[in-house]
């Protein structure tokens, strides 16, 4: 009691630290996607419904998670919007069609497409136009896409400006959760310790005392920093998903009956001291038994997906690169110079422009069989030209 009266009376609650730049740009971008991806979910179940309407049970025959992403489901629904259609056009239609624009399938999955048109109830009276609904709310779902995308390639540039950058060398934590938790935790020398990251998350359970009762394993606390343990949850998930380590933990708590909330909240918190120990000490994952990944291949593999301008590709890894320590130079510059290295067809300037990099993380231009200075200068002025 003594300590709260000593701390209002001070004004030590009162003391808003200063965060830069980066960090508020990159808490703006991730809460901007994040409000993006729950728009974009509930147009998909808007459209799910509209084209069970219209194809009843098509849905039914992929994957939640496969609906709407690498699945050919919706390029034949917008080719052949009934059961009909699919049956007219039978295996040999849907597959020519699928050659054509270059999708690619599985011709099992076609032949239960055609067996689900040959025993699919009757659609709607107004099928025709749930049709045209759900095709028009497609459009706009692959506006969200674009969006996203963007928003994740902007997060990615503002991360790197961050020490955070260090834990995309842990298995499951990607730019997305990475950023997410930078941006809401803000600079890791405004916590003395993980326990005040856990603290200000409010990842432990609520304390009940009266008299000679004493309940220490409540539900979580309510006064927390809810955006911050949202952040934590998800790294918490990405993990358990996805980390050897932190998904055997999972599955012995859930071989104890732990609770499925009690488990998560666990695992974010572990998984904050983590944290605190590789940004604020400035290392990469050196976990016993479990393989770290290469930080640098990983980003330019996300940049790569997400057809990220060259230059800015280039960049971001430059600048991912100052977090690195010295020890790791080796082992990152090993991937890159794999990819560098693979024979590829048609112009590959970024190879180039990787040069610089690799030569900085300790290879030589004989270990990379690098052309001359000119050469990449000449080849760095037309990729900027082209870009």
């Amino acid at each position: 009691m003594e300590a709260i009266f000593h701390a209002a009376v001070k004004g030590y609650g009162l003391a808003t630290l200063p965060v830069g730049e980066a960090y508020q740009s990159l808490q703006a971008v991730a809460r901007h996607r994040h409000n993006l991806v729950k728009q974009r979910a509930r147009l998909m179940v808007q459209m799910r419904r509209l084209l069970h309407q219209a194809m009843p049970g098509f849905a039914d025959l992929f994957e939640d998670d496969k609906l709407f992403h690498k699945s050919i489901a919706l390029p034949i629904a917008l080719k052949f919007s009934s059961a009909d259609a699919v049956r007219q056009a039978g295996v040999d239609g849907i597959t020519s069609y699928l050659n054509q624009t270059k999708v690619r399938f599985q011709a099992r999955t076609i032949e239960r497409i055609v067996a689900w048109a040959g025993a699919a109830a009757e659609p709607s009276e107004l099928a025709t136009m749930h049709t045209r609904q759900w095709q028009q709310l497609n459009e706009v779902r692959r506006l969200f896409d674009e969006q996203v995308a963007a928003a994740e390639r902007e997060m990615a540039g503002f991360l790197v400006k961050t020490p955070y950058a260090l834990l995309l060398s842990v298995t499951g934590i990607n730019v997305v959760s990475a950023g997410r938790l930078a941006g809401e935790a803000g600079p890791i020398e405004h916590y003395a310790s993980a326990r005040a990251i856990n603290g200000r998350a409010g990842l432990y359970p609520s304390r009940y005392q009266s008299d000679q009762v004493d309940h220490a394993d409540g539900s979580l606390v309510r006064q927390c920093n809810r955006k911050l343990r949202g952040a934590a949850m998800l790294v918490a998930d990405n993990l358990i998903k996805c980390h050897p380590y932190y998904r055997g933990l999972s599955a012995l708590w859930t071989q104890h009956k732990v609770d499925p909330r009690d488990r998560r909240c666990r695992i974010a918190n572990r998984a904050m001291r983590m944290v605190y120990q590789l940004v604020g000490g400035r290392q990469v994952w050196r976990g016993r038994g479990v393989d770290r990944e290469y930080l640098l291949a990983k980003l330019q593999e996300f940049h790569r997906v997400h057809q990220t301008p060259i230059e800015q590709a280039i960049r971001d890894l430059h600048e991912a690169f100052a977090w690195l320590p010295k020890s790791a130079y080796a082992d990152e510059a090993k991937p890159l110079a794999e990819w560098v290295g693979r024979k590829r067809r048609g112009p590959q300037p970024i190879g180039d422009l990787m040069i610089p990099l690799l030569i900085r993380l300790g290879l030589t231009r004989e270990e990379l069989g690098a052309p001359h200075e000119e050469t990449v200068e000449s080849n760095t002025s037309e990729a900027r030209g082209s870009g």
